[in-house]
């Protein structure tokens, strides 16, 4: 019996290791939002050439998840309605969009989260409280180019990401039978 208690006392101590933990990478060419903006502020338009973009890692053909934007593309994220006067467009979206088919573009999107779970085990394995905790870090950007050379460039994104999800149940693993069994008689 009082091997049997402290066995029990070990488990319980260690629990909140016995949560999961899960990470969501977008891979790329950066480890953080930082080495991302450093890349950008490199860039300069009307200046930066394809063959200097592929040079800082910005190749489609080489690089995981840059999105090929088309001029089609183009026109209908930067027009989206009649009623937008294309004249108060940035120049180089304008130089972009009069170029017609000479105007392509690359949209890069890259992010890194982990998902950690903590508090109690027990709480978290019965359905009665979990708690999430998601951070990390978010880079967007565009580049629109023009005749093999880069007319605009656009940042954004989250540079830290912190988020708290809690879910409760006061009745734990018995929460959902309810709903559930209704929807099976209906």
């Amino acid at each position: 019996m009082r091997r049997l208690a402290v066995t029990v006392c070990f488990c319980l101590a260690g629990c909140s290791s016995l949560l999961p933990r899960s990470d969501a990478v977008v891979e790329g060419p950066w480890k953080s939002f930082e080495e991302a903006q450093q890349t950008f502020d490199k860039i300069m338009p009307y200046q930066t050439s394809v063959d200097d973009l592929k040079a800082l890692g910005l190749d489609p053909k080489s690089s995981p998840n840059i999105t090929l934007l088309n001029y089609s593309d183009v026109v209908r994220r930067f027009i989206p309605s009649p009623a937008t006067n294309p004249d108060e467009l940035d120049t180089g979206v304008r130089d972009c969009i009069k170029g017609k088919t000479a105007c392509t573009g690359f949209e890069i999107e890259q992010r890194s989260t982990k998902r950690t779970r903590s508090g109690n085990f027990w709480a978290d394995f019965l359905n009665f409280k979990r708690q999430v905790d998601v951070t990390g870090w978010q880079f967007n950007g565009m580049l629109l180019i023009k005749d093999n050379v880069v007319v605009y460039k656009l940042v954004g994104g989250k540079p830290l990401i912190h988020e708290r999800e809690q879910n409760r149940n006061p009745l734990g693993p018995l929460q959902d039978i309810g709903g559930s069994t209704l929807r099976s008689l209906l």
